[in-house]
């Protein structure tokens, strides 16, 4: 059966990175896959994260499986940083939560449930948006259409188009949107923008997916959030995918989840059977290590009030990181105004770029960029921002 199969194409940005690792320059530089990288180019395990694993290696008492939605515990404290404590959603027990395997565990588990509930409803992705989201959603079963987003013009929000190609939209379709940090653009929706879309989303009908994976990368923990809770104070149904990668640091443990916020507590329970389900016909239950170490410092006044100076901290630097690029290419003479550059958020920015000259980059000066022109700011450094801005230059 496997004998005429043929190979299928490289994923287009993890093909990218086994390509870097091939390459033998030893000034390439990476700025293609979504992961964080300090000062010295390295993807740092947190401390708060080390000392939380040491707890849990004196602690831990059993590997015993996990319920199929996760501990109640790590709900609890997801809930906590989506809404607030004290959010009515929470105090009404309105919403559920289940644990998954990263947030790209939630939103393959969200697209199976969707599917199931309403096979005629297409789900409309801004254009652009992660790579991943299409296959993602494709392989659930979902029907897909894109909706504007990004003006090249202005390296910002389109936001009449947007609202105009929203408006059109059928009831009983699906809109997935960023929370903050919109990947790959980096432009986000302003809070008045969020009230309006919000709006709209209940006059059409529309059930909105948030697609939450950068909280505190972008203005700060709670700020970040102001969106999706501006939603949330009009949209009755919300269903959230989260993860921990980014603001954990814990790629490679795979914590994310997904929540959904029904109109009442026992509408919350019914959609969470189904969601379980889903769950037990897919990965049975989540990875325990990674919630655990989420759960442990959230739980522990110390270890949190550390680790939201280390989110911080990582922030911090990539809107260094951002400043600087764009400094530095004015001052090796490019005459392109890159300022957009600042004023993004995010991890990652639209940076104009033509397919071509990300490949002459990747041919000449071995640099990796997405061919859309995505950069990961956070791949920026000190000691490379000379030669990626002189390698621009030539390129552009």
């Amino acid at each position: 059966m496997f004998e005429h199969q043929e190979m299928a194409p490289p994923d287009p940005i993890l093909g990218l990175t086994e390509a870097y690792n091939e390459d033998a320059n030893p000034q390439k530089v990476n700025l293609a896959v979504g992961v964080y990288k300090d000062a010295k180019g390295t993807t740092p395990i947190l401390q708060t994260v080390k000392q939380a694993e040491a707890r849990l290696l004196e602690t831990e008492t059993t590997k015993a499986y996990k319920p199929i939605d996760g501990d109640r515990a790590y709900a609890r404290f997801v809930q906590d940083l989506l809404f607030g404590s004290d959010h009515e959603i929470v105090t009404s027990k309105r919403a559920a939560t289940a644990h998954t395997p990263g947030g790209t565990g939630a939103l393959r588990v969200a697209g199976e449930y969707l599917a199931q509930l309403n096979p005629e409803a297409t789900l409309h992705l801004s254009d652009p948006t992660w790579a991943n989201h299409q296959p993602i959603f494709t392989a659930a079963g979902l029907k897909l259409a894109k909706y504007p987003y990004f003006d090249a013009a202005t390296n910002g929000v389109n936001f009449d188009a947007m609202l105009d190609a929203l408006g059109k939209l059928p009831a009983g379709d699906i809109v997935l949107l960023h929370g903050c940090c919109h990947n790959p653009t980096g432009a986000d929706l302003s809070i008045d923008q969020w009230k309006q879309v919000s709006q709209l989303l209940v006059e059409r009908g529309l059930l909105p997916v948030v697609d939450f994976a950068y909280q505190g990368f972008g203005e700060g923990l709670e700020r970040d959030a102001d969106g999706l809770r501006t939603l949330l104070e009009t949209v009755p149904e919300v269903v959230i995918c989260s993860s921990f990668s980014k603001n954990f640091g814990l790629y490679n443990e795979r914590v994310g989840a997904l929540t959904m916020v029904a109109q009442t507590q026992q509408h919350a329970a019914n959609v969470m059977s189904h969601v379980k389900r889903c769950i037990r016909g897919n990965y049975s239950n989540p990875p325990a290590h990674g919630g655990a170490i989420v759960a442990t410092i959230l739980g522990d006044a110390d270890l949190r009030q550390r680790w939201e100076g280390e989110v911080a901290d990582m922030r911090g630097r990539i809107n260094g990181m951002r400043k600087l690029f764009v400094q530095t290419l004015r001052d090796k003479g490019v005459a392109r105004d890159f300022s957009f550059i600042e004023q993004q958020r995010g991890m990652f920015s639209f940076s104009g770029l033509t397919k071509d000259q990300v490949q002459a980059l990747r041919d000449q000066h071995s640099i990796y960029i997405v061919g859309s022109g995505r950069i990961n700011v956070a791949g920026m450094t000190e000691d490379n921002m000379d030669q990626l801005c002189e390698a621009i230059a030539a390129v552009l």
